[in-house]
């Protein structure tokens, strides 16, 4: 094996993880590779959050123009190009991507298009134009997750598509079911509801969003049904399928809804079947995740970040161990892993942030706590933008602050704020940390604070 061939470290993936990886490791003088099968930017530039926030962004003022035609202080209409929209989408993707090579090969990381799989503990091969054999002192696993499928619920190429199908569509569908209520769900059904596509909505747990505060699955549940869409929770499903050009839905207990396209949002699954772990002797668990252990290795020199361990499946999170992967590897620390608090959104007009454990968690692990609560309605910005329908809900244990949740317009933007307040460990009674400017939406978070506690 020639000299050239042999890496201090090699990516496996070139998302957010894998170029984060591989910058930090290029930067501290290690010899760097990068290994990736598909674009770089991984799923979130190229079928994921990048371009539906785009197209969110894009129709953004359709629901504000809405409200002030509601209040009789503008009128007109306002339509929207979903084929212009995606040239434009589109060429903001290949830009990123090219600024992203360019990055990468200014700062010496050697690039290979192809798909990589283990042949050793230190050995890799790269399945492309050519077949390449390479080695490595460490390696970053940062080959992300898929969208999952189960028995009778798979994209299936005609009306049933996956999420990177739809972000791809020209011509919004007169009617579109999706099934899964998670942040992908919503923000895509969103998006297409704008452009005039009427909405069914099927989640299998009891609520939408089944992962976030109760009280914020119902502000969402209540804000989408006034928009008109038709949402299920708690109903078994027992086909989702093409039939007669259409998409067909049908519930285990029998009722059956069509519509032009559907959407299939179920989650998703670990990238690692094509790896050949075994070769490189790497932990994975019962659901296919990489095992990582308190300092994010799979293996004694092969770490795993990102989606692919199971962690967190969120882009932030994938750059966060990024970073501190490479520290480990190159000695610059030798201390467990411990993230910050973690910050989490979903996007749209109803957004969703959240920092830190849930009401039910904190249940579930027998920690005491309190809770306070601001109304959006009472907020300023909130009323001079019409949206007024949320709250700013704060969990305290021990009077710190341990937790931030939103519901509401605009609430992603608190979620940085929110995180910090977190962090800091805001306690009660005491001046606060910050002065919150006047009239913003941050100052739904000073009022949180400073409302009556009720204890849980």
């Amino acid at each position: 094996m020639n000299a050239e061939q042999h890496f201090d470290m090699l990516i496996l993936g070139g998302g957010p993880g894998g170029a984060k990886a591989a910058l930090r490791a290029a930067a501290k003088g290690m010899k760097t590779a990068l290994v990736e099968a598909g674009f770089l930017g991984g799923a979130c530039l190229n079928v994921g959050c990048i371009p539906t926030k785009f197209l969110l962004g894009a129709t953004a003022s359709l629901p504000l123009f809405a409200i002030q035609r509601k209040y009789k202080t503008a009128e007109g209409e306002a339509r929207f190009d979903l084929c212009a929209m995606q040239t434009r989408k589109e060429r903001y993707i290949e830009g990123s991507r090219r600024t992203l090579e360019k990055e990468l090969l200014a700062q010496g990381v050697t690039l290979f298009h192809g798909k990589g799989a283990f042949t050793s503990q230190n050995g890799l091969a790269v399945s492309g134009k050519e077949k390449t054999e390479l080695s490595f002192g460490a390696c970053v696993v940062a080959t992300g997750s898929l969208p999952a499928s189960f028995p009778g619920l798979k994209p299936d190429g005609a009306c049933v598509l996956s999420s990177a199908s739809l972000l791809n569509l020209k011509t919004p569908p007169e009617s579109l079911i999706i099934v899964g209520g998670g942040a992908i769900g919503l923000e895509l059904g969103e998006l297409f509801h704008r452009l005039g596509t009427r909405i069914i909505l099927a989640e299998v747990m009891p609520r939408i969003l089944p992962g976030e505060d109760e009280d914020v699955s119902e502000a969402a549940r209540t804000f989408f049904t006034r928009a008109g869409w038709q949402v299920h929770t708690g109903r078994r499903i027992a086909s989702l399928s093409t039939l007669d050009g259409q998409a067909c839905l049908r519930f285990e207990d029998g009722e059956t809804f069509f519509a032009a396209t559907a959407l299939l949002a179920v989650g998703r699954t670990p990238a690692t079947t094509a790896l050949d772990a075994d070769k490189a002797k790497l932990n994975l668990n019962a659901k296919g995740w990489l095992a990582t252990d308190e300092h994010l290795r799979c293996a004694e020199h092969v770490y795993a970040v990102g989606d692919v361990n199971g962690r967190t499946l969120l882009a932030h999170a994938a750059d966060h161990q990024a970073r501190y992967a490479i520290d480990h590897a190159c000695g610059a620390t030798a201390a467990p892993y411990a993230p910050p608090p973690m910050p989490a959104c979903v996007y749209g007009s109803m957004e969703i942030m959240r920092v830190g454990p849930t009401e039910t968690e904190l249940r579930r692990a027998g920690v005491a706590f309190s809770r306070s609560q601001a109304p959006l309605a009472a907020n300023a910005i909130a009323q001079s933008y019409g949206h007024t329908h949320g709250f700013v809900k704060m969990l305290w244990v021990d009077d710190t602050l341990r937790a931030v949740c939103a519901a509401g317009h605009g609430v992603s933007h608190l979620v940085t704020a929110a995180a910090l307040l977190v962090q800091t460990g805001v306690k009660k009674n005491l001046p606060l940390p910050v002065i919150f400017a006047h009239p913003t939406l941050d100052e739904a978070l000073e009022s949180a604070i400073v409302a009556p506690r009720q204890n849980i």
